[in-house]
C-alpha cells in the first residue's frame, strides 16, 4: 500500500510535465555537442557525467528544461541550451532515449548493503525500496518520468542523492511531493555509497 501511495505522489509531482514529441533522427545531429561529456551515444566515460543512453525521454526532457531555465544548476552546461527550442530539447531527449545504455560493476565490498537498500529500503528509517519507482532492474518508469538508474555511474548517483539531501544545485525539482528529498535525508553517506555502487552494476 505504501509503495502505491509513493508511486501516486511521484506521478502527481513529476509526471505532470508536458512536452513535444521528439524526433530521434533529428536529435542525433543536435546532440553532437553533448557527446563531448556524455559520449556520442550517451554512454559517458567520465563518472561525474551521467550516462544518457536509454534514459526515459520524459525524464530527459524535464531535466533539460530545468537546466535551461536555471531551475537545476549544472555548471558544465551553462549557456549550452540557451538557444535551443522546446523541439530541439525534445529531439535530443528522443535521441538519447533511443540508445542502448552500458553497465558498470558494483563494489563487491558494499554490494550487499546497496542491494538491501535498493530492493528492501529500511523499515526502521521509513525508507521505501527504490524498486517501487525505479523497478527491480533499475529500468525506471519512462511513462511516469521516473529515471532509468541501472548502469549509471556510482559517482554521479551519489552526487545526485547528496544534492537532493541538501537541496543543492537545483535538486529540489522532484515535484511538490518532495519524494527524493525526503528519501535522501534518510540516507547516510555510507548508505548513499552502497546504493550508488549497486546501481552502477544493476541491469
Amino acid at each position: 500500500m505504501n509503495k502505491l501511495i509513493v508511486s501516486l505522489l511521484l506521478t502527481v509531482g513529476i509526471s505532470g510535465f508536458a512536452h513535444a514529441a521528439g524526433d530521434a533522427a533529428a536529435g542525433q545531429a543536435k546532440a553532437a555537442v553533448c557527446g563531448a561529456c556524455h559520449g556520442p551515444d550517451g554512454n559517458s566515460m567520465a563518472p561525474n557525467f551521467p550516462k544518457l543512453a536509454g534514459q526515459g525521454e520524459r525524464y530527459l526532457t524535464k531535466q533539460l528544461h530545468d537546466i535551461k531555465s536555471g531551475k537545476r544548476t549544472v555548471l558544465e552546461m551553462t549557456g549550452l541550451l540557451t538557444n535551443l527550442s522546446d523541439q530541439d530539447l525534445a529531439d535530443i531527449a528522443a535521441y538519447f532515449a533511443s540508445q542502448k545504455g552500458s553497465v558498470g560493476a558494483a563494489d563487491p565490498k558494499i554490494v550487499a548493503r546497496g542491494e538491501a537498500l535498493f530492493r528492501g529500503g529500511n523499515l526502521e528509517k521509513g525508507l521505501p525500496a527504490c524498486t517501487g519507482c525505479h523497478s527491480p532492474n533499475g529500468a525506471g518508469n519512462a511513462a511516469a518520468g521516473f529515471p532509468h538508474l541501472g548502469g549509471q555511474h556510482a559517482q554521479y548517483i551519489a552526487k545526485q542523492l547528496t544534492d537532493f539531501r541538501k537541496e543543492e544545485a537545483g535538486r529540489n525539482n522532484d515535484g511538490d511531493a518532495m519524494t527524493m528529498r525526503t528519501i535522501a535525508r534518510k540516507l547516510s553517506d555510507e548508505d548513499i555509497a552502497a546504493v550508488s555502487s549497486y546501481i552502477q552494476g544493476l541491469h
